[in-house]
């Protein structure tokens, strides 16, 4: 049976950004046993559930928030040890932390280390004082550099995410910033477009007209700019917004991409996760963070949703996630994982017709998108699928 990927939510932020919407919540206080208690009681009742037809082998752990670098270490190391006990470790098991660049979350990255973390990622975001205030960042241009330069000396793999199409960007000066960065940490760049999301308060701000964002051409030209940037210290497009070093690639985002068994624990996590009769159910926990504790002390588990995917949702799932690749989606892959035939999942007039027109191409049996076809992606799938 295939290898699995681990995500670990923590919920809480410092401070929630304008531009977030993601499950994150502040609270003045968090009761860090109480939590870190019904995390490891998920994992344990999960991990039962996925070794029903034998030990699944696990292949990378990532914690994610929220900002999982406020959790207390010691949490961190209790449950990498029980991860590691109940699922067979593969010998890289990749290990991944997220952390904002704030001198108080870095003095904790050394204890992280010693928890068994390996990999990194820092919410960097911009290397502009104005950026960085607009973006409602904690953190300062010195800080952001001074956690680069710390993660890279302790840990052997490191990440770091930045956003683009922010309002009024001149794309030198973009250039100018993400050379300063890759110079620092030139591993793995994830790479975001600003967008206004619902209930965010960057979408109040900007339904009254406080800032407007490069779209179109001129956010085409930014991310080329990036990817142009990121080539000359060796960093290459693995997938639509991530850039990284051969190696480098986030073996846990490839499980996502790759459409692999994950299991998620936390408030609020998804999961996907083939069971011994073969069906794959997917999963969502309640997202409130204090309703998540009470039911998981209460159950042993918050899973609010749960079904078995049809064998067309599967082949939707797996096309939608294989076609941000860059290598693209092996339709043997589709096949086995939907157990539906290639030309079920796919319209192949549609993708004939996207191949002549230079979006889609074929590459030693892959079907991949050109790099015009993922600046298009999002209006491409709609029309593919069957």
């Amino acid at each position: 049976m295939e290898s699995l990927a681990l995500y670990i939510h923590w919920p809480f932020c410092a401070a929630k950004c304008p531009y977030c919407d993601f499950n994150s919540h502040v609270r003045e206080k968090v009761d860090h046993a109480a939590f870190a208690a019904a995390l490891r009681a998920e994992l344990a009742r999960e991990a039962a559930r996925a070794n029903g037809a034998g030990r699944r082998r696990l292949a990378s752990i990532f914690f994610g928030g929220g900002t999982p670098s406020l959790m207390r270490p010691g949490t961190a190391a209790a449950l990498i040890e029980d991860a590691q006990r109940l699922f067979d470790p593969l010998p890289d098991l990749e290990i991944t932390l997220e952390a904002n660049p704030t001198s108080v979350e870095r003095d904790k990255l050394r204890d992280f280390r010693a928890a068994g973390v390996n990999r990194v990622s820092l919410g960097v975001q911009a290397l502009d004082f104005a950026a960085l205030s607009f973006l409602g960042r904690k953190h300062d241009v010195g800080e952001a550099i001074r956690a680069l330069d710390f993660a890279r000396e302790t840990f052997p793999r490191v990440s770091f995410d930045m956003i683009y199409a922010r309002p009024g960007q001149d794309e030198a000066a973009w250039r100018a910033e993400l050379r300063r960065a890759l110079a620092l940490a030139a591993d793995h760049l994830s790479l975001y477009q600003l967008t206004v999301e619902p209930g965010t308060q960057f979408a109040t701000l900007h339904a009254r007209g406080a800032f407007a964002l490069p779209e179109g051409d001129e956010a085409a030209r930014l991310y080329a700019a990036t990817a142009e940037e990121a080539g000359r210290f060796g960093l290459l497009p693995y997938e639509i917004s991530n850039y990284a070093k051969p190696g480098a690639e986030s073996r846990h985002n490839l499980a996502y991409w790759r459409y692999g068994d994950y299991i998620g624990i936390g408030a609020g996590a998804h999961q996907r996760l083939t069971m011994p009769d073969g069906s794959l159910l997917a999963a969502r926990r309640h997202r409130a963070p204090e309703e998540w504790l009470t039911r998981v002390q209460r159950d042993g588990h918050a899973v609010t949703e749960e079904e078995a995917l049809s064998p067309r949702d599967r082949g939707r799932e797996a096309l939608l996630m294989g076609l941000r690749l860059t290598e693209g989606i092996d339709p043997a892959r589709i096949e086995a994982r939907s157990t539906l035939r290639f030309d079920q999942a796919v319209d192949m007039a549609m993708l004939e017709t996207l191949c002549a027109e230079g979006l889609m191409t074929w590459r030693d049996g892959r079907l991949a998108a050109t790099p015009d076809g993922l600046l298009r992606l999002d209006a491409i799938l709609p029309l593919l699928l069957n």
